[in-house]
C-alpha cells in the first residue's frame, strides 16, 4: 500500500528514477514576451517572416488592417489550424493570397502565429520587435 502510494506520488510529481521528466512541447508557451518588445528567438522568427512576406502591405504595419482585415482583431477569434489555412491556402474571393509556395512562409507558420497571437493578446505591445538577451 506504502509503494503503491509512493509510486502516485512520483507520478504526479514527475520524477522517474530521480530525473525529472521534461514537459511535452504542447506544454510549452506560444510565445515568450519582456517587456512588450523583446520576443524569444521563434516568435522573433515569426516577426521575420511578417516582413519578408510583406504581409504590411494589406494588413498595415502595426497588422491593424488596411485593405485586408486586422490581424489583431482577427487572431482573437480564428483558431491556430484557421490561420494557417488561411495562409497557405489564401481567400483569393477577399483579396489574400496563397502563400503555399513562399518556402519561408511554409516553414515558419508556427512561428508566425506565435508573433501575430502575442500582438492579438496584447503582449507583444508594438509591432517591431527584437530578440529577448
Amino acid at each position: 500500500m506504502q509503494h503503491r502510494v509512493l509510486l502516485s506520488l512520483i507520478a504526479v510529481v514527475g520524477f522517474a528514477g530521480g530525473a525529472s521528466v521534461t514537459a511535452s512541447a504542447a506544454d510549452a508557451p506560444l510565445y515568450t514576451v519582456v517587456d512588450g518588445t523583446k520576443v524569444d528567438a521563434d516568435t522573433l522568427t515569426g516577426f521575420k517572416t511578417w516582413r519578408a512576406a510583406a504581409c504590411d502591405r494589406c494588413h498595415g504595419p502595426n497588422q491593424e488592417g488596411m485593405v485586408g482585415p486586422s490581424l489583431v482583431e482577427s487572431l482573437k477569434v480564428l483558431t491556430k489550424d484557421e490561420f494557417k489555412a488561411t495562409v497557405t491556402n489564401g481567400r483569393l474571393e477577399k483579396g489574400m493570397p496563397s502563400f503555399s509556395t513562399n518556402q519561408k512562409v511554409v516553414d515558419n507558420l508556427d512561428k508566425l502565429y506565435a508573433y501575430l497571437k502575442g500582438r492579438s493578446d496584447g503582449k507583444i505591445t508594438a509591432a517591431k520587435v527584437t530578440g529577448i538577451e
